[in-house]
């Protein structure tokens, strides 16, 4: 009596269970709900390098970094261990290096931090300028760097340290601000 019992079950569960089967294969197209997120992820890359061009194919600026990591919902973009190359409008190329740096998105100046340096050649042969300081901005666009900080200017032999610089690389132009001490050997 039991077999017959548990085989009854059986078939009223098969029954039961082809009836299920049968209603969610002819219900139609299931549908799906995406839900969009108002919040970006964000991205990162290791040892990254960008390279925007002009309209004549040369590099306006070549970026590279060990780290380049933009934060979900943040405008701005770290970097770490950053040297750039970039050329004024003589064609000259420019370095500079820091320890890390931001770039806000949609802008076009990046900032530094940390051991900065800028080196590349001004106008005439009078050789390579150095600027060293501990921040500076620089225009991408406009080639202007930029400090409120304390800098140090080496050029041609001369060297000169004030608190703020800016230099105007397209125009050759070097203005220093305040508090300025220089040494220039005959």
């Amino acid at each position: 009596m039991i077999y017959r019992l548990f085989a009854i079950l059986t078939i009223v569960a098969i029954v039961v269970a082809s009836l299920l089967l049968a209603r969610q294969q002819g219900a139609g197209p299931v549908s799906t709900t995406v839900q969009e997120n108002d919040w970006d992820e964000g991205y990162s890359a290791r040892d990254a390098k960008l390279i925007e061009t002009g309209s004549d194919g040369l590099p306006l600026y070549t970026l590279n970094a060990a780290t380049i990591r933009q934060l979900p919902n943040q405008d701005q973009v770290q970097l770490t261990q950053v040297q750039m190359s970039f050329r004024d409008s003589d064609g000259n190329v420019w370095t500079a290096t820091s320890d890390s740096g931001q770039l806000a998105q949609g802008t076009e100046q990046l900032q530094l931090a940390g051991n900065v340096h800028v080196s590349g050649d001004l106008k005439g042969d009078s050789g390579p300028a150095q600027i060293a300081t501990s921040a500076l901005s620089l225009d991408i666009r406009g080639n202007i760097v930029s400090t409120q900080d304390p800098v140090q200017l080496l050029w041609s032999g001369r060297q000169v340290s004030a608190i703020g610089l800016k230099a105007d690389l397209k125009e050759h132009h070097v203005a220093l601000e305040s508090a300025v001490h220089g040494t220039f050997p005959q």
